[in-house]
């Protein structure tokens, strides 16, 4: 029997929504939010900017400098943005539009607070390459307010602290008891203006550690002691490294120093600054050092980068005296600092978690160092 034919004035079927779906043009995706690195004219905002425009992005070039953000923005075809901090309506003008801001332009016991506000007021993620105490302080405080706004709040996407952030989240997984943590590193190469600067902030504070879960203020170069590389021993200082703070939110260990490898004699000059510390507090001798640092330091080379890396440690124990330890071995920390900075902005780009302040390991997984170019964790030896 031949199917019968549909009258005029039969009813037309109905559609199932599946049908309808595939038959209505595809959605285009949401455009990507313009994002822009603040600070780019600085040693590692450079850094930065090349890496990310050779990865194909085209960020806003952004900074204080008007002639400097113009001129380098020029040679990549980039927009760019030259506007101040200090007035909050200027700074919430600069960044309208923009859907996260890599902050780059220290010193940031300076520059933090004014470019945070005005992300919590635009809506726009906030980042920064800090390794200062006091700025993750500052930072973790608004981390209710960043709820709120529905965005993310990370200082530290670099050196400071990425590679020993994701080291005590890898030691706080393997012994969940550790009331101790150890944190250690050395870096090669020598260091950039800005991060010359922030010492000099730094020595007049003097150093700083966890006792307890609380925050604790000590001398400069309080402790003293040897770590081994590669079966060389290295002497090394505590100094207040921004883990004091982070490896805290990160692992809720109480007890936490951070220490740098340096030579004997640094060390013990370290130590007999003690004396002059008081003096480092006045702003006029704080300038006069900082603007003979910025004299003299240019920051490494391509080439010295290339050659050189660094070396991170890591101990935690519990009160039972189990003890697990590692240890990283990186590329140059700002190699390190540039592809660490730049994998999370790509993160937020593509897939923002709900608001909130986050450490490094937070948002991105304790392995995410090991995720990088050149990095590799090495394990004890077992015991004899």
């Amino acid at each position: 029997m031949s199917p019968r034919r549909r009258s005029k004035s039969d009813p037309k079927p109905e559609r199932t929504p599946d049908a309808l779906a595939a038959d209505a043009p595809a959605a285009a995706p949401p455009p990507a939010p313009e994002w822009m690195i603040y600070g780019a004219n600085g040693y590692t905002g450079r850094m930065i900017l090349d890496e990310a425009v050779r990865r194909g992005h085209r960020p806003i070039v952004a900074g204080r400098n008007a002639s400097a953000v113009h001129a380098l923005a020029s040679q990549h075809g980039l927009p760019a943005r030259a506007f101040d901090l200090a007035h909050p309506a200027t700074a919430c003008a600069g960044l309208n539009g923009v859907g996260v801001v890599l902050h780059c332009a220290g010193p940031f016991s300076a520059t933090c607070a004014p470019m945070l506000q005005a992300c919590l007021a635009t809506g726009a993620h906030y980042l920064d390459i800090t390794g200062e105490i006091e700025v993750f302080a500052h930072c973790h405080g608004h981390h209710r307010q960043a709820q709120e706004r529905g965005i993310v709040v990370l200082p530290g996407a670099g050196f400071d602290v990425v590679p020993t952030d994701c080291l005590a989240a890898m030691l706080a997984t393997e012994l969940p008891q550790a009331k101790s943590l150890v944190l250690a590193f050395e870096a090669d190469g020598g260091p950039s203006p800005g991060t010359a600067k922030t010492s000099i902030e730094g020595l007049a504070r003097g150093g700083c550690v966890r006792r307890d879960g609380v925050l604790t203020a000590v001398p400069l170069a309080w402790k003293a002691r040897g770590f081994d590389r590669d079966g060389v021993p290295r002497s090394a200082m505590t100094i207040p490294w921004g883990d004091v703070y982070t490896a805290f939110v990160t692992t809720g260990i109480p007890d936490i120093e951070v220490y740098m490898a340096l030579p004997p004699a640094t060390i013990a000059r370290a130590q007999r600054l003690r004396r002059l510390q008081p003096l480092l507090k006045f702003g006029l001798v704080q300038r006069f050092v900082k603007a003979r640092a910025h004299a003299a330091v240019s920051g490494p080379s391509a080439a010295t980068r290339a050659q050189t890396g660094c070396h991170v440690w890591g101990e935690v124990s519990d009160a039972s005296g189990n003890r697990r330890d590692a240890q990283l071995h990186t590329p140059n920390g700002y190699d390190v600092t540039m592809w660490a900075a730049l994998g999370i902005v790509e993160q937020l780009l593509r897939d923002a978690p709900r608001g909130g302040y986050f450490t490094p390991s937070q948002l991105m997984g304790a392995d995410y160092i090991l995720r990088m170019p050149g990095v590799r964790r090495i394990h004890p030896e077992p015991a004899p």
